[in-house]
């Protein structure tokens, strides 16, 4: 049986390495792995996506619309944008904080994180919303937001988080290595 799991964010976030992680880790057990990322404008702002689906049934790179069993946003407005990718019964671990586009600031207008989690909860099966702000100030960086989301992921059951820690053995630099981690116990 397949899991899809899609990851959205905003260029920066590390969505591509949470993808990594996550397939490193299906790896590791000897599962199929086949990823993509569609990352556009991603170096000014804008919007990243990563598609792994793990499983020997899995013949292509991107999860069609409906099939994610996960979407994992970095972001609530991501999260809004690609809620087509789940499927029904399917959950959504989705950082609180909203990042104002550049259009919206411009425009005077702005995204409001209430509205869209409020949104998601109505459309998704079951919702996990992470303050990402709080895990940071107290883990002392603002470069681990993709590491506590997996971590809310794999408290959730949808991951385990051992092979998780052991894929950002890895792929992360011995350096980083204990603030990941810590990061992933965070939730």
């Amino acid at each position: 049986m397949s899991k899809n799991i899609i990851i959205c964010g905003v260029g920066g976030q590390g969505t591509v390495l949470a993808a990594k992680v996550l397939s490193q880790a299906a790896i590791s057990k000897g599962e199929r792995v086949l990823s993509a990322e569609t990352i556009g404008m991603a170096q000014r702002g804008g919007s990243v996506v990563s598609h792994v689906r793990i499983g020997s049934d899995v013949f292509s790179p991107l999860v069609p619309q409906g099939q994610a069993d996960v979407l994992i946003a970095f972001e609530a407005a991501e999260a809004v944008r690609n809620i087509d990718y789940l499927k029904q019964g399917g959950t959504v671990i989705v950082n609180k904080k909203v990042v104002q586009p550049v259009t919206a600031s411009l425009s005077g207008k702005s995204f409001d994180e209430g509205e869209m989690i409020s949104y998601l909860e109505k459309v998704a099966a079951r919702v996990i919303a992470v303050d990402t702000d709080e895990a940071c100030r107290e883990l002392g960086s603002s470069k681990v937001v993709n590491m506590v989301l997996l971590g809310a992921a794999s408290r959730s059951g949808l991951i385990d988080k051992e092979e998780v820690k052991n894929a950002i053995r890895e792929l992360v630099k011995p350096d980083f290595y204990e603030l990941n981690v810590k990061a992933i116990d965070w939730v």
